[in-house]
């Protein structure tokens, strides 16, 4: 059964908002959500994918190119960083890390969600394939810094019970 996604996704956009703020310290403003297409062509250099499981099935997937994601990860190392490495993976895998488990006291059931370890996905020309026709997923871009966009991803089921 699909849930009433509103439930879900007005918690995980605040998450976010505020992970943004108090974690890397920006401000981040979300765009036009829409339904992502499972079909299209992304253009992204970076991927989390964080899965829910329990009460809620599902993921929360944070997605950006590399310029933003080395942005990112220099105003929290100090350091500066020119491609996707160690240390980018640690830190765009923690946001959403921190973004996933702070959802649960948030939502229906967050109680009974449990969240996977990050899956970080890299490089060039990649896609993200859900199972099943069924599965919607919602995407959120967010605008940050000037020019900048990541992509917040939400897909959820919720079990029958």
């Amino acid at each position: 059964m699909i849930v009433e996604l509103q439930e879900y996704i007005e918690p995980v956009v605040d998450v976010c908002i505020n992970t943004f703020r108090e974690f890397v310290g920006i401000e981040v403003t979300p765009r036009h959500p829409h339904f992502l297409d499972t079909e299209d062509d992304v253009d992204w250099d970076i991927s989390v994918i964080i899965g829910l499981s329990g009460a809620v099935k599902g993921a929360v997937i944070i997605s950006m190119k590399t310029e933003l994601a080395t942005k990112i990860t220099g105003l929290l190392t100090g350091d500066t960083h020119t491609e996707i490495d160690a240390d980018v993976v640690d830190a765009i895998g923690e946001i959403n890390n921190i973004i996933s488990g702070n959802i649960k006291p948030k939502v229906p059931n967050g109680d009974k969600i449990v969240i996977s370890i990050p899956t970080i996905v890299k490089g060039k020309e990649y896609s993200i394939t859900w199972p099943g026709k069924q599965t919607r997923v919602l995407c959120i871009p967010h605008k940050v810094f000037d020019n900048d966009v990541f992509h917040l991803m939400v897909a959820i089921e919720v079990e029958n019970t």
